[in-house]
C-alpha cells in the first residue's frame, strides 16, 4: 500500500493534503458542534445563535461562512429570515464524527490514564 502522503512530509505535502483540509475545518471547536445540531433540520441564524451557548454571533457567522464555503451546508432565504441546514455532502460527513466521538467516549480512560503518567505529580 503505498502512503497517503509521501516521506518525508514537507510542509508543502501538509499544506496540499485534501484531507489535513478537512480536518482542519472538522476539527475547530464549532464546526461539529453546528453539525450536529443541524442534523435535526434546518435552523435560523437566531436559533443557532440561542441553541450554542457560549459561541459569539462574531464566530458563528464566520464558522456558518465556512461550512457553506464547503458545501457541508446550505444558506436559504425562508420567509423574512435565513435558514441553515445540512447539505447531502455534510450528512454524509456525521456518521464519521459520531464514530470520532464514540471511539472518544470509549477510549476517554485510557487518554485520561496516559495523560496522568506524563503529568508531574
Amino acid at each position: 500500500m503505498s502512503p497517503v502522503l509521501p516521506l518525508p512530509v514537507t510542509s508543502a505535502d501538509r499544506e496540499l493534503c485534501v484531507a489535513t483540509d478537512i480536518l482542519r475545518r472538522v476539527g475547530e471547536k464549532w464546526s461539529v458542534l453546528l453539525l450536529a445540531v443541524l442534523q435535526h433540520g434546518p435552523r435560523s441564524f437566531n436559533q443557532l445563535d440561542r441553541t450554542v451557548e457560549g459561541l459569539s454571533r462574531r464566530i458563528l457567522t464566520r464558522t456558518l461562512r465556512a461550512l457553506e464555503g464547503d458545501g457541508l451546508i446550505s444558506r436559504r432565504r425562508a420567509g423574512d429570515r435565513v435558514e441553515y441546514a445540512l447539505t447531502d455532502l455534510g450528512r454524509s460527513l456525521l456518521p464519521l464524527i459520531v464514530a470520532i466521538g464514540e471511539w472518544a467516549v470509549e477510549h476517554a480512560p485510557q487518554i485520561e490514564a496516559a495523560r496522568q503518567q506524563r503529568s508531574p505529580q
